[in-house]
């Protein structure tokens, strides 16, 4: 099977932040102590995939150069990829047809931040599928804000709906789509919908149509935030501040999970603390490294 690539769409205005986005990319602010794009970039690493593309607008793009490079650092290649206008979420797979080359893919949306004990055994369960496409739904208590799975009563999924009026359940549609190589002709036969975007949803519906569509629920033990308002961002830093500091761990490092993958060496983790080493961040990962030793 080819290996699985990865997506992360870091584009959009970012308009429901201003005056804090006016400068810098969404995706580019502080989520705690990390960047916001460490965090989904975790997430597809822990998946165990290696070459990722990062869309972003023209403008943002070398800020994501500066802050990223080209992975090499993390054992991994970042390509990255220019929306020129934000035309819904199943634009991505277009953009990235070249760069998947018929791969199947993971996205992950640059503003969602997913964390549990589980998280890397759902993630390689997903990774295995070898067609179809495998998203997550996470009950959550204003469905109607949100992509919503419609389940019938032996809880097969019977269709998603964008920001319903009346939800027929809790369960939204995370921002992480699992999905196969016909991902990016699908995505060509997508309409614009009333607002004139390529909705995701309708892009999982041609998958659920043809019966290839998995919905895993993603249970108690999980926590899953996305960051679009001002309230939202700071409670997401809140979050990762109230774990680490509770439980001396990281959330969201990519330096981390390369180390733990054996994707980098000890002397490069070293390098990596040495950059950080006035701050948390490269203690942390210090310690880390000391902890090979024993």
């Amino acid at each position: 099977m080819t290996d699985r690539k990865g997506i992360i769409l870091a584009g959009g205005s970012g308009t429901r932040l201003y005056p804090i986005t006016m400068g810098v990319s969404k995706q580019l602010l502080p989520i705690f102590d990390k960047p916001m794009i460490y965090y989904p970039l975790s997430v597809l690493m822990l998946a165990d995939i290696r070459e990722i593309a990062i869309i972003t607008t023209p403008h943002d793009q070398d800020q994501f150069i500066r802050t990223l490079g080209d992975g090499s650092q993390w054992g991994i290649s970042l390509t990255y990829i220019v929306q020129d206008s934000p035309d819904g979420l199943a634009q991505a797979y277009l953009l990235a047809e070249d760069f998947l080359a018929g791969a199947p893919s993971a996205m992950v949306l640059g503003d969602n931040i997913f964390f549990g004990h589980g998280l890397p055994d759902m993630l390689a369960e997903a990774r295995r599928q070898p067609e179809g496409g495998t998203v997550f739904g996470y009950h959550v208590a204003d469905p109607e804000r949100y992509g919503v799975v419609d389940f019938d009563s032996a809880g097969t999924v019977r269709s998603i709906i964008e920001k319903p009026e009346n939800p027929p359940s809790s369960y939204a549609v995370t921002g992480l789509y699992f999905l196969d190589g016909s991902a990016p002709d699908r995505a060509r036969r997508v309409r614009p919908s009333a607002r004139g975007e390529l909705e995701i949803t309708s892009l999982l519906e041609s998958y659920l149509a043809d019966g290839l569509l998995s919905v895993k629920r993603m249970g108690r033990g999980y926590a899953w935030l996305d960051t679009g308002t001002h309230g939202s961002l700071l409670d997401a830093g809140n979050f990762v501040r109230t774990l680490q500091l509770r439980q001396g761990m990281q959330t969201g490092s990519p330096d981390e999970v390369a180390f733990q993958m054996g994707w980098i060496d000890k002397k490069a983790l070293l390098e990596r603390a040495s950059t950080f080493a006035k701050n948390d961040y490269g203690i942390h990962l210090r310690a880390l490294a000391r902890e090979t030793d024993h």
